[in-house]
């Protein structure tokens, strides 16, 4: 008796994955961006992969600004940080099909983000990359903001030239 497994769910069948987004600005008005350790570049030179702001889960019953914080916390190791502003809308993106059914455990077809400016206040020293179980990031380097949709950010390009209309205000130097 031949074991059929169930079809691969369609994208659309699917829910978005409701998450946070941090673009955290030093003050020089540049902005914290990290590269992806599964999305590596060819080549290895240090501009290769993907690279990315950070961003992350929210838990059950978890306010948008807590997970943001929080994440933040788990993935750099900044805590020494200040909410300058917040994105409206909920921006959403959709995974590349090769990633439906494997991405983000399977669940979903992609995720809908509630993105936050803020301002890290504290010395470069605080920055970690080490500091969860699951290291998502290598690397990590301050950019020009206005840059970040030029930059290798995958699939989630409209995602980063929505943010760069978002929170130019705040690409200034403190």
């Amino acid at each position: 008796m031949a074991h059929d497994l169930p079809p691969a769910p369609k994208p659309d069948d699917l829910p978005y994955r409701r998450n946070v987004g941090g673009v955290v600005f030093n003050a020089a008005g540049q902005a914290f961006i990290a590269r992806r350790t599964d999305m590596p570049g060819a080549g290895g030179g240090p501009d290769d992969g993907v690279w990315q702001c950070p961003q992350g889960g929210i838990d059950d019953h978890e306010e948008p600004e807590t997970a943001i914080l929080r994440e933040m916390h788990e993935e750099t190791g900044m805590s020494s940080l200040q909410i300058l502003g917040v994105c409206e809308d909920w921006l959403s993106y959709d995974l590349p099909s090769k990633l439906i059914g494997k991405a983000l455990g399977g669940r979903y077809r992609g995720q809908t983000q509630k993105w936050f400016a803020l301002r890290f206040t504290g010395p470069e020293s605080e920055i970690r990359l080490d500091l969860d179980a699951h290291i998502e990031f290598d690397a990590w380097k301050w950019v020009e903001f206005s840059s970040l949709p030029l930059l290798n950010v995958g699939f989630k390009k409209p995602v980063y030239e929505r943010l760069v209309l978002e929170f130019a205000r705040f690409a200034t130097p403190a």
